[in-house]
């Protein structure tokens, strides 16, 4: 059975493993590239692209998940009574003190972020903290901690630059493909328009595949143990659930969120797209709220 404690090497290994991918992907499709245009420079680029990215995800993915959010951080001073629950929350469960970041928006979420627990960072909206009491919010913070706790954090907060440099990528060579030149100052012409289109066409189709595969790695079976966590670290499983119920009745959207940050959230900021079909729910990175919301009300029966 997985616990809190079982889940830190695989979360590790499966970082490394997307992080070997995104190279053999970003690398494979520079070789196409440079072969079709006979530039080798592009290969090079790509390499020197794919190393420097996958450093800049696992070291300072953090800091550009904050940056894309427009969280900011608060003192002790701002807000004594959350630093004192986060401060309770850590020393039960065995972990340092992370720093917190309060986002300006009105739509009540949360998530955590960092590479590891001595850089780990927890982030809360304005709506989360003006709507919750103080049991709503220890359940939201327990299960922060619990994601931090099980380093499924590095593997969300790496995926974010790693998905987001597909998609910049992508729409680089497909500009390319579409002008006829990339990087060899040709047109369409000299190289044969239906072929670069085409190339263009199965580039994009690639990066697409790929980021979907990047989104679904980030496993819904993670919020599920965060939520079990989390209660067991509260004791009062009912405080997580209440949370979950009043995030899951609010109607503003989270304009902090886009598509590569989404998953790293409590709760899907784009909750409308939740459960209109089965296929959709196959695709979604979080488990619907009602869902999450059973379980851990069963828990105390």
């Amino acid at each position: 059975m997985a616990t809190l404690y079982t889940e830190q090497d695989k979360n590790v290994r499966k970082t490394w493993i997307l992080m070997a991918l995104f190279l053999i992907v970003i690398v494979g499709v520079g070789y196409t590239i440079s072969y079709l245009y006979q530039s080798p420079g592009i290969l090079y680029f790509a390499v020197v692209l794919s190393v420097a990215m996958n450093i800049i995800g696992y070291w300072k993915s953090d800091k550009i998940v904050m940056a894309l959010s427009g969280a900011k951080p608060i003192a002790q001073i701002d807000d004594p009574e959350l630093f004192r629950i986060v401060e309770n929350l850590s020393i039960t469960a065995g972990l340092p003190m992370p720093k917190l970041y309060l986002i300006n928006d009105p739509a009540p979420n949360a998530f955590a972020t960092g590479r590891n627990a001595n850089h780990a960072v927890v982030a809360i909206t304005i709506g989360l903290l003006s709507r919750l009491n103080r049991a709503e919010l220890e359940g939201v913070l327990a299960h922060e901690l619990s994601h931090i706790g099980n380093r499924d954090m590095l593997i969300s907060t790496v995926v974010v630059v790693l998905v987001g440099m597909i998609v910049f990528a992508a729409d680089i060579m497909f500009r390319g493909f579409f002008y006829g030149s990339l990087f060899t100052g040709g047109n369409r012409r000299d190289h044969g328009g239906a072929v670069t289109m085409l190339m263009g066409v199965v580039v994009l189709g690639i990066a697409a595949f790929f980021e979907t595969l990047l989104r679904l790695s980030i496993s819904r079976k993670r919020e599920y143990l965060a939520d079990s966590s989390g209660a067991l670290l509260t004791r009062y499983p009912e405080g997580l659930a209440g949370a979950l119920e009043k995030i899951g009745q609010d109607e503003h959207r989270l304009r902090a969120a886009n598509n590569a940050t989404a998953h790293l959230f409590l709760a899907n900021p784009f909750r409308r797209e939740e459960g209109k079909s089965w296929f959709n729910k196959l695709f979604l990175t979080h488990p619907p709220l009602d869902d999450r919301i059973a379980r851990l009300r069963a828990k105390e029966e």
